[in-house]
Protein backbone atom coordinates (compact mmCIF):
# COMPACT_ATOMS: atom_id res chain seq x y z
CA UNK A 1 0.00 0.00 0.00
CA UNK A 2 2.77 2.11 0.67
CA UNK A 3 3.76 2.15 -3.06
CA UNK A 4 0.06 2.93 -4.38
CA UNK A 5 0.11 5.45 -1.91
CA UNK A 6 3.78 7.13 -2.98
CA UNK A 7 2.30 6.69 -6.37
CA UNK A 8 -0.75 8.92 -6.04
CA UNK A 9 1.46 11.27 -4.39
CA UNK A 10 4.46 12.14 -6.12
CA UNK A 11 4.75 12.40 -9.60
CA UNK A 12 7.64 11.41 -10.20
CA UNK A 13 6.93 7.86 -9.41
CA UNK A 14 3.46 8.11 -11.39
CA UNK A 15 6.04 9.06 -14.38
CA UNK A 16 7.79 6.22 -13.84
CA UNK A 17 4.99 3.68 -13.67
CA UNK A 18 3.57 4.64 -17.06
CA UNK A 19 7.10 4.68 -18.47
CA UNK A 20 7.54 1.04 -17.52
CA UNK A 21 3.72 0.13 -18.40
CA UNK A 22 4.78 1.65 -21.73
CA UNK A 23 7.78 0.98 -22.70
CA UNK A 24 7.21 -2.44 -21.71
CA UNK A 25 4.53 -2.35 -24.35
CA UNK A 26 6.94 -0.90 -27.03
CA UNK A 27 9.95 -2.95 -26.46
CA UNK A 28 7.96 -5.80 -26.43
CA UNK A 29 6.27 -5.15 -29.92
CA UNK A 30 9.68 -4.18 -31.88
CA UNK A 31 11.90 -6.65 -30.19
CA UNK A 32 9.96 -9.39 -31.92
CA UNK A 33 10.99 -7.75 -35.11
CA UNK A 34 14.50 -7.59 -34.14
CA UNK A 35 14.65 -10.70 -32.53
CA UNK A 36 12.71 -12.75 -35.60
CA UNK A 37 14.77 -10.67 -38.10
CA UNK A 38 18.25 -11.74 -36.22
CA UNK A 39 19.32 -7.74 -35.87
CA UNK A 40 19.72 -7.82 -31.82
CA UNK A 41 23.50 -6.53 -32.47
CA UNK A 42 22.06 -4.03 -35.01
CA UNK A 43 19.76 -2.53 -31.57
CA UNK A 44 22.95 -2.93 -30.05
CA UNK A 45 24.77 -0.43 -32.18
CA UNK A 46 21.99 2.22 -32.41
CA UNK A 47 21.20 1.89 -28.66
CA UNK A 48 25.36 3.02 -28.18
CA UNK A 49 25.13 5.30 -31.19
CA UNK A 50 22.73 7.62 -29.63
CA UNK A 51 24.77 8.16 -26.73
CA UNK A 52 27.21 10.22 -29.08
CA UNK A 53 23.67 12.65 -29.80
CA UNK A 54 23.26 12.78 -26.15
CA UNK A 55 26.82 13.82 -25.17
CA UNK A 56 26.48 16.85 -27.48
CA UNK A 57 23.16 17.70 -26.39
CA UNK A 58 24.13 18.07 -22.82
CA UNK A 59 27.26 20.14 -24.00
CA UNK A 60 25.39 22.34 -26.44
CA UNK A 61 22.72 22.63 -23.46
CA UNK A 62 19.84 21.07 -25.05
CA UNK A 63 17.17 18.42 -24.57
CA UNK A 64 19.34 14.81 -24.61
CA UNK A 65 16.84 12.44 -25.63
CA UNK A 66 16.14 14.84 -28.65
CA UNK A 67 20.05 14.49 -29.32
CA UNK A 68 19.87 10.75 -28.53
CA UNK A 69 16.88 10.65 -31.20
CA UNK A 70 18.73 12.51 -33.76
CA UNK A 71 21.85 10.37 -33.26
CA UNK A 72 20.27 6.82 -33.47
CA UNK A 73 18.06 7.54 -36.48
CA UNK A 74 20.99 8.40 -38.25
CA UNK A 75 22.57 5.62 -37.17
CA UNK A 76 19.84 3.04 -37.80
CA UNK A 77 19.55 4.69 -41.69
CA UNK A 78 23.41 4.55 -42.02
CA UNK A 79 23.35 1.15 -41.37
CA UNK A 80 20.26 -0.02 -43.34
CA UNK A 81 21.91 1.86 -46.20
CA UNK A 82 25.27 0.66 -45.97
CA UNK A 83 24.20 -2.97 -45.27
CA UNK A 84 21.74 -2.72 -48.10
CA UNK A 85 24.02 -1.11 -50.60
CA UNK A 86 27.27 -3.83 -49.96
CA UNK A 87 29.40 -0.32 -49.46
CA UNK A 88 30.75 -2.52 -46.12
CA UNK A 89 29.33 -5.56 -44.65
CA UNK A 90 26.64 -4.82 -41.55
CA UNK A 91 28.54 -6.01 -38.79
CA UNK A 92 31.23 -3.69 -39.64
CA UNK A 93 28.59 -0.99 -39.66
CA UNK A 94 27.65 -1.55 -36.38
CA UNK A 95 30.68 -2.09 -35.12
CA UNK A 96 31.80 1.35 -36.05
CA UNK A 97 28.89 3.26 -35.43
CA UNK A 98 28.75 1.51 -31.73
CA UNK A 99 32.35 2.69 -30.70
CA UNK A 100 32.43 6.29 -32.37
CA UNK A 101 29.16 7.30 -30.83
CA UNK A 102 30.26 6.05 -27.73
CA UNK A 103 33.33 7.81 -27.79
CA UNK A 104 31.37 11.06 -29.23
CA UNK A 105 29.52 10.86 -26.00
CA UNK A 106 31.92 10.37 -23.40
CA UNK A 107 34.54 13.02 -24.96
CA UNK A 108 31.50 15.70 -24.95
CA UNK A 109 30.39 14.53 -21.30
CA UNK A 110 33.92 15.49 -20.54
CA UNK A 111 33.92 18.47 -21.81
CA UNK A 112 30.77 19.81 -20.28
CA UNK A 113 31.29 22.37 -17.15
CA UNK A 114 30.27 20.55 -14.30
CA UNK A 115 30.13 17.26 -15.40
CA UNK A 116 29.52 14.73 -12.83
CA UNK A 117 29.71 11.10 -12.95
CA UNK A 118 26.03 10.37 -11.97
CA UNK A 119 25.26 12.37 -15.23
CA UNK A 120 27.00 9.20 -17.28
CA UNK A 121 25.68 6.57 -15.24
CA UNK A 122 22.28 7.47 -15.24
CA UNK A 123 22.27 7.18 -18.86
CA UNK A 124 24.27 4.15 -19.29
CA UNK A 125 22.28 2.06 -16.22
CA UNK A 126 18.82 4.33 -16.12
CA UNK A 127 17.51 6.48 -14.01
CA UNK A 128 13.73 6.21 -13.89
CA UNK A 129 13.09 8.62 -11.51
CA UNK A 130 14.19 11.51 -14.28
CA UNK A 131 10.79 10.62 -16.60
CA UNK A 132 9.53 13.49 -17.38
CA UNK A 133 5.51 13.67 -18.15
CA UNK A 134 7.14 14.66 -21.55
CA UNK A 135 8.85 11.57 -21.76
CA UNK A 136 5.27 9.90 -20.66
CA UNK A 137 3.49 11.52 -23.47
CA UNK A 138 5.94 10.85 -26.22
CA UNK A 139 5.86 7.20 -25.20
CA UNK A 140 2.09 6.97 -25.38
CA UNK A 141 2.02 8.16 -28.67
CA UNK A 142 5.05 5.78 -29.47
CA UNK A 143 2.56 2.52 -28.39
CA UNK A 144 -0.42 3.75 -30.21
CA UNK A 145 1.36 4.46 -33.65
CA UNK A 146 2.80 0.41 -32.80
CA UNK A 147 -0.53 -0.65 -32.06
CA UNK A 148 -1.97 0.44 -35.31
CA UNK A 149 0.89 -0.35 -37.12
CA UNK A 150 0.65 -3.94 -35.42
CA UNK A 151 -2.76 -4.08 -36.58
CA UNK A 152 -2.76 -2.82 -40.08
CA UNK A 153 0.81 -3.96 -41.40
CA UNK A 154 1.68 -7.13 -39.16
CA UNK A 155 1.77 -9.40 -42.00
CA UNK A 156 3.59 -7.46 -44.12
CA UNK A 157 6.77 -6.73 -41.53
CA UNK A 158 6.17 -10.27 -40.68
CA UNK A 159 7.18 -11.51 -44.02
CA UNK A 160 10.19 -9.00 -44.19
CA UNK A 161 11.37 -9.89 -40.99
CA UNK A 162 11.78 -13.73 -42.00
CA UNK A 163 12.03 -13.88 -45.54
CA UNK A 164 13.01 -10.34 -47.77
CA UNK A 165 13.50 -12.24 -50.85
CA UNK A 166 10.06 -13.91 -50.74
CA UNK A 167 8.54 -10.70 -49.54
CA UNK A 168 9.49 -8.92 -52.36
CA UNK A 169 8.24 -11.19 -54.74
CA UNK A 170 4.62 -10.56 -53.24
CA UNK A 171 4.66 -6.96 -54.14
CA UNK A 172 5.49 -5.97 -50.62
CA UNK A 173 8.05 -3.11 -50.61
CA UNK A 174 10.60 -4.65 -48.56
CA UNK A 175 12.71 -1.48 -48.84
CA UNK A 176 10.57 1.04 -47.43
CA UNK A 177 9.25 -1.23 -44.92
CA UNK A 178 13.26 -1.80 -43.57
CA UNK A 179 13.83 1.89 -43.09
CA UNK A 180 10.78 2.52 -41.21
CA UNK A 181 11.25 -0.28 -39.03
CA UNK A 182 14.96 0.80 -38.35
CA UNK A 183 13.37 4.58 -37.49
CA UNK A 184 10.51 2.56 -35.11
CA UNK A 185 13.24 0.88 -33.19
CA UNK A 186 15.76 3.92 -33.02
CA UNK A 187 12.72 5.54 -31.50
CA UNK A 188 11.75 2.98 -29.28
CA UNK A 189 15.67 2.67 -28.17
CA UNK A 190 15.88 6.20 -27.28
CA UNK A 191 12.48 6.85 -25.32
CA UNK A 192 12.95 3.53 -23.51
CA UNK A 193 16.77 4.95 -22.34
CA UNK A 194 15.78 6.35 -19.15
CA UNK A 195 13.81 3.40 -18.47
CA UNK A 196 16.26 0.62 -19.00
CA UNK A 197 20.13 2.69 -19.53
CA UNK A 198 22.09 2.41 -22.52
CA UNK A 199 23.90 -0.73 -21.27
CA UNK A 200 20.63 -2.92 -20.35
CA UNK A 201 18.01 -2.02 -22.76
CA UNK A 202 18.73 -4.33 -25.72
CA UNK A 203 17.73 -6.92 -22.69
CA UNK A 204 14.12 -5.33 -22.83
CA UNK A 205 14.23 -5.61 -26.62
CA UNK A 206 14.55 -9.08 -26.83
CA UNK A 207 14.54 -11.06 -23.84
CA UNK A 208 10.40 -10.98 -23.89
CA UNK A 209 10.28 -12.10 -27.39
CA UNK A 210 12.57 -15.11 -26.75
CA UNK A 211 10.62 -16.36 -23.54
CA UNK A 212 7.12 -15.97 -25.79
CA UNK A 213 8.86 -17.66 -29.15
CA UNK A 214 9.50 -20.66 -26.36
CA UNK A 215 6.25 -21.44 -25.95
CA UNK A 216 4.66 -20.53 -29.52
CA UNK A 217 5.93 -19.72 -33.00
CA UNK A 218 3.11 -17.49 -34.11
CA UNK A 219 4.42 -14.00 -34.93
CA UNK A 220 1.26 -12.43 -34.23
CA UNK A 221 1.12 -14.47 -30.51
CA UNK A 222 4.84 -13.31 -29.94
CA UNK A 223 4.17 -9.42 -30.42
CA UNK A 224 1.15 -9.72 -27.97
CA UNK A 225 2.80 -11.52 -25.38
CA UNK A 226 5.79 -9.90 -25.45
CA UNK A 227 4.49 -6.67 -25.06
CA UNK A 228 2.75 -8.36 -21.80
CA UNK A 229 5.70 -9.84 -20.67
CA UNK A 230 8.01 -6.43 -20.97
CA UNK A 231 5.16 -4.66 -19.25
CA UNK A 232 4.39 -7.44 -16.28
CA UNK A 233 8.55 -6.97 -15.96
CA UNK A 234 8.96 -3.38 -15.71
CA UNK A 235 5.74 -3.05 -13.41
CA UNK A 236 7.44 -6.14 -10.74
CA UNK A 237 10.59 -4.39 -11.43
CA UNK A 238 9.89 -1.37 -10.32
CA UNK A 239 7.70 -2.19 -7.54
CA UNK A 240 10.94 -4.66 -6.13
CA UNK A 241 13.34 -1.56 -6.39
CA UNK A 242 11.07 0.48 -4.89
CA UNK A 243 10.95 -1.90 -1.63
CA UNK A 244 14.46 -2.87 -2.13
CA UNK A 245 16.08 0.37 -2.94
CA UNK A 246 18.17 -0.67 -5.72
CA UNK A 247 17.74 0.17 -10.12
CA UNK A 248 14.40 -1.17 -11.16
CA UNK A 249 16.85 -1.70 -14.46
CA UNK A 250 18.88 -4.50 -12.72
CA UNK A 251 15.61 -5.77 -10.80
CA UNK A 252 13.70 -6.05 -14.49
CA UNK A 253 16.45 -8.11 -16.16
CA UNK A 254 16.82 -10.77 -13.25
CA UNK A 255 12.86 -11.27 -13.21
CA UNK A 256 12.90 -11.53 -17.28
CA UNK A 257 16.06 -14.13 -17.21
CA UNK A 258 14.14 -16.18 -14.25
CA UNK A 259 11.38 -16.08 -16.54
CA UNK A 260 13.31 -17.11 -19.32
CA UNK A 261 14.93 -20.02 -17.16
CA UNK A 262 11.66 -21.22 -16.25
CA UNK A 263 9.74 -21.59 -19.52
CA UNK A 264 13.18 -23.17 -21.08
CA UNK A 265 13.01 -25.98 -18.31
CA UNK A 266 9.17 -26.47 -18.62
CA UNK A 267 9.59 -28.93 -21.71
CA UNK A 268 12.38 -30.92 -20.30
CA UNK A 269 10.33 -31.02 -16.65
CA UNK A 270 7.37 -32.23 -19.44
CA UNK A 271 9.52 -34.93 -20.94
CA UNK A 272 10.61 -36.20 -17.49
CA UNK A 273 7.65 -36.69 -16.20
CA UNK A 274 6.55 -38.33 -19.55
CA UNK A 275 9.24 -40.86 -19.42
CA UNK A 276 8.80 -42.08 -15.42
CA UNK A 277 5.26 -42.38 -16.52
CA UNK A 278 5.97 -45.18 -19.14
Amino acid sequence: MDFLNDILAYPHLSNALYACILSGIACGIVGTYIVARRMVFLSGGITHSSFGGMGIALYTGTNPIAGAMIFAVLAALGIEWASERGRIRQDSAIGIVWSVGMAIGIVFMNLRSGYAAGDLSAYLFGSIITVTRGDVVALGALCLLLIIGAIVWLKQVMFVAFDRDFAASQGIPTRAISYIMAVVVAATIVLSIRVMGIILLISLLTMPAVIVNSITKSYRAITIWSAVVGMAANMIGLTASYYLEIPPSAVIIFILTLALIIVKLLPARSKTKYATSQ
